[in-house]
């Protein structure tokens, strides 16, 4: 068999794998790697080349930069004042979107989430508007913004690598900024004045305000006679809550009418915001008790992806304040579930409700990687500390613009300086950055290499010409890109620019188009993770939240793809043409 079909072989079945979603991503290009090697598709000194790969060293680099300004303040300090308060919604929602969309252009884009998400919740709350009015154009904006610079996301920088690689020269740090910050303005005057509308208001205006579901406990304390569980159910129904497990130590009782409760027995009960308090008017006690913290509030969170709390139980949010904060109800997904909170793994997407000091959930929250949904009390600023560290963010970029060097070298020079002078706390330096992400990066590159040495990405690319060949340079860059944003719909994106990239350039020299029109196309597809939330984290965060379903990224983000698409094939075609 050769090369080439062997090659193919194994990315196709990487592709499949990627598509199934069964296996963690990372594992997925680690399993491709040792195929390529056992193939000798590749060496094994060039197997572990991804990990020294300048774009690796880069993302990770960058990952500990973008968590230094988000932990710093600054950058939601900022969102603060730029977002007009007297305005309307759109020109709040408008502004909001703007200052999102910057911010993931600089650094991390679930950080970007992570400092707008509360704002974006006030500003539909204010509005009388279900939160879903501007969740899902929030999270398209971080995306939109990640187009518009070469750090905005790690597929830029992998593409920029592929660039060096095969015409030795990278991008520079703003070369996708014209073709990006183009299809940005379009994508965002559609969320901002359109966009939002065709998301659906479900549960009709009476629901808009009210607050979430959640899922909490009650115990039996104190209690003189016991109680049967028809008499539970019938206090639950007037609060109104709905009684969903009962749990005697180790054990699940059934939920039968005669059943008699004894003192210790927990219940597991679903009801609103306020009724949580009612419901322990019912002769039971709240788990955890919030009369025990007075002048306490309560905060609803989402989990983001790089929380230390993954994996762990409820009870690490306690150890980890030093009591200071409580887990007192989770999101109502939970209530499929049936088992007690204590035994429950905290994951990355879920809705916790914690209750504590406002201060001391301003310091917590941003640390942990949670995402305040509900009620938002603005990070602290330490001045002298977030102007270093946006000076040294600064320095870097501006050595990369004006000085050349590499961006590897310029962001890995700020982190080392900011771990130096603690302006990043040291245990937030290796937690910053996504590891899946590396791993995926450093395996997919050398399995990349082999698609295009092996021959495979020439015999692809000229399948392709055959069908683009005699166009004009507009469809044929609206195709490539068109292509990019079909993989990256079930691929990872990174994993969609590394097949893409040389491919793409193959093509251009094929059909007689400019190699960087190519690879801004690719550039621009592979983030166009607008149709599913599988497509990128931040669509999967803003999901429960929301309150969206599957099919409602596609009502909103189908026009908006359309828009990228055309936007971003006019403009290169504008500029190599």
């Amino acid at each position: 068999m050769s090369p080439a079909v062997l090659s193919a072989a194994i990315l196709g079945g990487a592709l499949l794998l990627f598509v199934s979603d069964k296996i963690r991503h990372d594992l997925v290009a680690l399993i491709a790697l040792f195929a390529c090697l056992a193939a000798g598709l590749t060496t094994p000194l060039k197997a572990l080349s991804g990990f020294a790969d300048p774009a690796v060293v880069a993302v990770a680099s960058i990952l500990v930069v973008g968590r230094a300004i988000e932990l710093s303040g600054v950058a939601a300090l900022i969102t603060r004042v730029a977002i007009p308060r007297q305005a309307g919604f759109t020109t709040r929602l408008a502004t909001l979107l703007v200052v999102a969309a910057i911010l993931s252009a600089f650094m991390n884009d679930i950080a970007a989430l992570v400092i707008t998400m509360p704002i974006a919740t006030e500003i539909s709350r204010e509005a009388k508007r279900s939160p879903g009015a501007t969740l899902m154009p929030l999270a398209f904006a971080t995306i939109l913004g990640g187009m518009t610079t070469l750090i905005g996301t790690p597929a830029n920088l992998i593409l920029s690598s592929v660039r060096e690689e095969v015409l030795g020269v990278p991008f520079g740090f703003f070369s996708m900024t014209p073709v990006g910050a183009s299809v940005a303005v379009v994508g965002l005057a559609y969320l901002a004045l359109f966009g939002w509308r065709m998301l659906p208001r479900r549960g009709g205006s009476e629901q808009i305000g009210k607050p979430p579901w959640r899922v909490f406990e009650l115990s039996l304390v104190g209690v003189a006679q016991p109680m049967t569980v028809a008499a539970v159910k019938r206090s639950l129904r007037a609060v109104p809550a709905r009684l969903l497990a009962i749990f005697r130590q180790a054990g699940q009782l059934p939920i039968a009418v005669g059943e008699r409760l004894t003192n210790s027995d927990r219940l597991l009960v679903m009801s609103r915001e306020g009724q949580q308090i009612a419901a322990a008017r019912t002769g039971l006690k709240l788990v955890p008790d919030p009369a025990a913290t007075p002048g306490a509030i309560t905060a609803r969170v989402v989990v983001a992806h790089g929380s230390f709390l993954i994996g762990l139980g409820h009870e690490a949010i306690d150890n980890r304040s030093e009591g200071r904060l409580a887990v007192v109800a989770v999101g109502p997904h939970t209530a499929r579930q049936k088992a007690p909170l204590a035994q429950l793994r905290i994951q990355a997407g879920d809705q916790l409700f914690l209750r504590g000091d406002p201060a001391d959930l301003a310091r917590f929250v941003p640390k942990a990687r949670l995402l305040e949904v509900d009620r938002h009390d603005a990070v602290p600023v330490a001045r002298r500390g977030a102007v270093a560290a946006v000076a040294i963010f600064a320095l870097a970029i501006l050595a990369i613009v004006a000085g050349g060097v590499p961006p590897a070298l310029a962001f890995l020079a700020a982190a080392t300086l900011l771990a130096a002078s603690r302006l990043v706390p040291p245990e937030e330096i290796y937690r910053s950055i996504d590891w899946s992400i590396i791993v995926l990066l450093a395996a997919m590159i050398p399995v990349g290499r082999s698609f295009e040495q092996s021959g495979a990405a020439a015999i692809a690319a000229g399948a392709i010409s055959e069908v683009l060949t005699g166009l004009p340079l507009y469809p044929v860059l609206a195709a490539i890109c068109g292509v990019s944003l079909l993989l990256s719909t079930f691929l990872n994106n990174v994993a969609t620019a590394i097949i893409m990239g040389p491919l793409a350039i193959d093509l251009a020299r094929r059909l007689g188009v400019s190699p960087d029109a190519a690879l801004l196309a690719v550039l621009i597809g592979v983030s166009c993770a607008f149709l599913t939330p599988i497509g990128h984290q931040n669509n999967m965060l803003v999901m429960s939240p929301g309150g969206y379903r599957f099919t409602d990224y596609g009502r909103m983000g189908a026009l908006l793809v359309i828009l990228v698409v055309a936007t971003s094939a006019g403009v290169l075609t504008l500029l190599y043409g």
